[in-house]
């Protein structure tokens, strides 16, 4: 019995991954929204803040809806105020992989309809796939190969 109790004591949160959402207003009306993973028990090799992708701009207001769609149901609603401008929200681990993967892929593009294509394709991803192809993206020699890549296999290729 004192096996179970210790086990039951074991709370994963902490030795979970930790991860960050950080909002930056830009200009007046330019927000830039980029994740970060913290140092965490999980992560011995991460000594500070890592940054894992960012997106705004004109990108970014294609696609924002979805992200705070996204956001508010993991309870997570970043403001507009003054308050706000710079500011960091916790996030899980699935929500962090995600919407990683989905700003690294958008940042470079500019055809409106891939874009809508690719948001598709990333949101319809397990967190397998999402995890498997945001470690691609960051281990790898050549990241941009992997993002052209998925790119690819997300568009309508008889454009």
């Amino acid at each position: 019995m004192g096996r179970l109790e210790r086990i039951s004591q074991i709370e994963t949160p902490e030795s979970a991954p930790r991860y960050e959402l950080r909002v930056r207003r830009v200009g007046l009306v330019d927000d830039e929204y980029e994740i970060w993973q913290l140092p965490a028990a999980a992560t011995p090799h991460l000594t500070s803040a890592l940054r894992i992708a960012g997106l705004r701009g004109r990108n970014l207001g294609l696609v924002e809806h979805r992200v705070l769609r996204r956001l508010s149901q993991a309870g997570v609603r970043p403001g507009r105020g003054a308050d706000t401008a710079n500011r960091g929200y916790a996030l899980t681990e699935d929500l962090a992989l995600v919407l990683g993967l989905l700003f690294r892929t958008l940042a470079p593009m500019r055809s409106r309809d891939n874009m809508r294509a690719v948001a598709d394709g990333i949101e319809a991803m397990g967190h397998e796939e999402a995890a498997y192809w945001l470690g691609m993206a960051m281990h790898r020699k050549h990241p941009r190969r992997v993002l052209t890549a998925l790119r690819c296999l997300l568009t309508d290729p008889r454009r």
